[in-house]
């Protein structure tokens, strides 16, 4: 089954040797994103709250890339630097996935690129 590069100038370029995110069939598999700002490079300012929000939209920017969107997400994982902040991410999150929320796994790591507070990936359906 042949596999597509996704990218999408909406959001941060991939700041390793790897994708934004990969297409197989129906499928779209999100890398992990984190709050950079996709015009300066930098983390965007503020908290757990605003680094959520900016992750979730630069996932919709790469979803959008691959023609779906946050609303065909089937499962995400998030990755967050403090397990204490799980609360207000997840209060952010919500806003996001109102309806038919996708399955998901929250761990805490020991860090993340560039001093993050939080990193989601993703996978979702998309049409063929």
């Amino acid at each position: 089954m042949q596999h597509q590069q996704i990218v999408s100038a909406q959001a941060p370029a991939a700041i390793g040797p790897y994708s934004q995110a990969i297409k197989v069939g129906s499928f779209v598999f999100a890398s992990g994103q984190i709050p950079l700002d996709r015009t300066t490079g930098e983390l965007v300012a503020g908290g757990i709250r605003e680094q959520t929000r900016q992750v979730l939209h630069n996932l919709s920017a790469v979803l959008e890339a691959a023609g779906t969107s946050l609303a065909q997400v089937v499962k995400t994982t998030v990755f967050l630097a403090n397990l204490a902040d799980y609360a207000q991410m997840n209060e952010e999150y919500a806003t996001f996935f109102t309806s038919n929320a996708p399955a998901r796994s929250t761990v805490q790591v020991a860090a993340l690129p560039r001093g993050a507070l939080v990193e989601i990936e993703c996978i979702a359906v998309a049409p063929e």
